[in-house]
């Protein structure tokens, strides 16, 4: 099957940020080719009945053990096909904007089977460390939408990202 006849994936991620406006990102691979590995938001798809805010916070709750009672404002919203563990997969995701007090778990995790299978660490990325990060990231101008973000040049509408 081709990536292009996948049916999407509707999912949901969340742009963390900490008192320092350090970013937490997972560092994850794909267990059946793990040289390829990229650094990505805490995210992921929608259970049934959740809407993409409820579904924002479960996940993050879920991977950083971090509760947040209400998310800030939709970032961006990206479209990406690629290959996972031999599968074609399509995903469209909704990045939405999270502060957080503390950097401390709140909850105990629970990953996933595929997520223990595929996580290297979780790590809170300081702006000027992230856009010298050798890396993949997911998206690949993440160092420059988090510039825009906390320079206030990050629009108000959610920007549509392909990739």
């Amino acid at each position: 099957m081709s990536p292009t006849s996948v049916v999407p994936r509707l999912g949901a991620r969340v742009l963390l940020l900490d008192p320092l406006d350090r970013v937490l990102l997972l560092h994850a691979r794909d267990p059946e080719d793990p040289g390829h590995h990229w650094w990505e938001l805490p995210g992921g798809g929608l259970d049934e009945g959740e809407d993409l805010a409820q579904a924002a916070r479960r996940e993050l709750a879920e991977e950083s053990g971090i509760l947040l009672p209400e998310l800030g404002r939709k970032l961006w919203v990206r479209e990406s096909r690629f290959r996972y563990r031999g599968r074609a997969h399509h995903r469209i995701e909704h990045v939405f904007l999270g502060r957080t007090p503390s950097t401390l778990a709140q909850v105990p995790l629970k990953p996933t089977e595929n997520e223990k299978a595929g996580l290297i660490e979780r790590r809170w990325w300081p702006a000027t460390e992230l856009r010298t990060c050798p890396d993949k990231l997911l998206p690949s101008n993440l160092a420059e939408l988090l510039d825009n973000l906390l320079n206030g040049r990050l629009g108000e509408a959610p920007l549509m990202l392909v990739g």
